[in-house]
């Protein structure tokens, strides 16, 4: 699998993230994920409203693996979890259809990227 991350690119976004624990759906956020006892809410934290926050965690950053992966690739979220965890950080990792996005702490940014790119995976737009 070594060889696919040499191919790799991430993007990196300019807005810090929240993680939120609320009662509203936000049409503006990354992503709202609705489960029958919660919604989740991953949102610009600058475009949280405090009075729908039930719990909250701020300052993430959110990395994006600019490519399409197929939803039979397997091991990819396992090798970047792996990567990052020996570099002893917390992610909370997204997938949609074809990409996966992965959010770590913005004071571990700069290690994030620096362990990704001891994989190959290079940065090409780092906010």
């Amino acid at each position: 699998m070594k060889e696919d991350f040499n191919k790799l690119k991430i993007r990196i976004d300019e807005e810090d993230y929240a993680v939120v624990r609320t009662n509203k759906i936000y049409s503006d956020a990354f992503a709202n994920i609705k489960h029958k006892k919660e919604i989740t809410v991953i949102i610009d934290q600058t475009k949280i409203h405090e009075e729908d926050i039930i719990e909250i965690e701020k300052d993430w950053k959110l990395i994006t693996f600019d490519t399409i992966l197929g939803l039979s690739l397997v091991g990819f979220v396992a090798k970047i979890s792996e990567v990052l965890a020996k570099e002893k950080m917390s992610i909370f990792v997204l997938s949609s259809y074809f990409t996966d996005h992965v959010l770590v702490k913005k004071k571990d940014l700069d290690k994030a990227v620096e362990a990704l790119n001891k994989l190959g995976v290079k940065v090409k737009k780092k906010y």
